[in-house]
């Protein structure tokens, strides 16, 4: 029995030297493939690199330091401006530009609304023309299918030019805005803002002042076809029997 004790420690003791003797060899193989991979990384360019990274980091550390430098200068002379005189003068910009905006928007406006109302003029202008020609030639079926239209055309002038008028209401407190806006913007000493805005005045008042021209040309114009056609209706009921008066439709006479 004591033999076999014997027997099975010997054998214990050759497996665990034999344990041993692997896991020594293991770390010596890790040991060598280690120092390899440093002799590499040693002859590599990437070596090279990581030893200028001191450099780098120093130069970086230098522009850092001359960009904050800069940086500061200005923010000084800010908040060094920042007095009574100067918000002043940048509250009087901003009303500027305020008004400015809102005189463009009015101005396109009304401009519009000078466009429809001078084309819708026009239109009742050659619907009354064609009208003149043909009194006497149509039926009277004809002669009130055509006043209709004429009549029509006519709310419609009357339409465009209250929308002139409302149009123009807005415009004229712009112009008013812009006039008080300029003067605040000379005074305070922002005499680009006083000069862009008087420019923008005129502008707007050049343009406005054209289709004014064009308008009235056409109001004028509708003037003188309203008198050819009262003048055309007193020729053809001169002419015409006085019983067949009654067969003139009531628009013929109607003045507007």
């Amino acid at each position: 029995m004591q033999a076999f004790r014997n027997c099975g420690l010997c054998a214990s003791g050759s497996l665990l030297k034999g344990r041993t003797d692997f896991l020594v060899a293991r770390r010596n193989m890790a040991i060598l493939r280690l120092s390899a991979a440093c002799v590499q990384l040693l002859k590599s360019p990437v070596h090279r690199r990581l030893l200028r990274l001191p450099e780098v980091a120093r130069s970086n550390r230098v522009a850092f330091s001359l960009a904050s430098s800069l940086c500061a200068v200005p923010f000084t002379q800010q908040v060094e401006n920042l007095s009574h005189e100067s918000l002043i003068r940048r509250a009087s910009c901003l009303v500027t530009d305020s008004a400015n905006t809102y005189l463009s928007q009015t101005t396109l406006a009304l401009l519009d609304a000078l466009t429809q109302y001078a084309k819708a003029l026009h239109t009742l202008i050659a619907l009354q023309k064609r009208y003149i020609t043909s009194i006497g030639k149509l039926t009277p079926a004809e002669e009130d299918s055509i006043w209709q239209v004429i009549i029509g055309q006519r709310v419609e002038v009357s339409d465009r030019l209250e929308e002139c008028k409302r149009f123009e209401s807005n415009w004229m407190n712009a112009i008013n805005i812009c006039e008080l806006s300029a003067d605040a913007a000379y005074n305070s000493g922002a005499e680009h803002a006083c000069t862009a805005t008087k420019t923008n005045l005129q502008v707007a008042q050049c343009k406005v002042e054209e289709l004014r021209k064009i308008s009235k040309a056409a109001e004028k114009k509708l003037a003188e076809t309203k008198a050819e056609e009262i003048q055309r209706m007193a020729e053809y009921a001169s002419s015409i029997d006085i019983h067949d008066l009654e067969d003139i439709p009531e628009a013929y006479l109607r003045e507007d």
